[in-house]
């Protein structure tokens, strides 16, 4: 807003305007997980910082079902912070939003053995199968330019990760 722009504005108009950028801030912060987003590699950072010790604590006081019914819900709210946070930051799937990486990797641990040797394996699994954009993943990305398609990509890589590892898991 330029300044005449400006001076031509209610106190109530100009509260307002405040008011919806502040909003945005929180909602892009939040959908970046704080400083985790504008780090480098920041889906995969934000696997190792927050993803990790997120799956740790579902699957240590959730139920299988808890766990898959808690993901889900995390998976339609990723879809939502992407949405709204791509809108606001004028982007198609912006590399600050990372909730898509963490509903990922959720998925990909589903069931999998807790230990460390399977969260490692996960980790790198499924941040590669994202990356390298296995179909339909590669389909859903080019032709799905909102949260949906975000968020779904991300869970195909979940889905084809968390199939690798249990087969990981019968001959370990």
């Amino acid at each position: 807003m330029t300044d005449s722009q400006a001076q031509n504005r209610s106190p109530t108009e100009l509260s307002a305007v405040s008011e919806r950028k502040r909003w945005k801030t929180v909602w892009i912060l939040l959908g970046a997980l704080g400083p985790l987003g504008y780090a480098p590699a920041s889906g995969t950072v934000a696997v190792a910082v927050a993803g990790i010790p997120l799956y740790l604590l579902l699957v240590t006081y959730l139920t299988p079902t808890q766990y898959a019914v808690v993901t889900m819900v995390f998976i339609l709210v990723a879809i939502i912070v992407h949405h709204v946070g791509d809108r606001i930051l004028g982007e198609a799937d912006s590399r600050r939003l990372v909730w898509d990486e963490l509903a990922g990797f959720l998925v990909a641990m589903f069931l999998v053995p807790v230990d460390w040797k399977y969260i490692v394996i996960g980790f790198f699994l499924e941040r590669a199968i994202d990356i390298i954009k296995v179909p339909p993943a590669n389909v859903i990305d080019s032709r799905w330019h909102n949260g949906v398609g975000v968020v779904l990509d991300d869970v195909v890589a979940g889905v084809y990760c968390c199939l690798l590892l249990h087969l990981v898991a019968l001959f370990l």
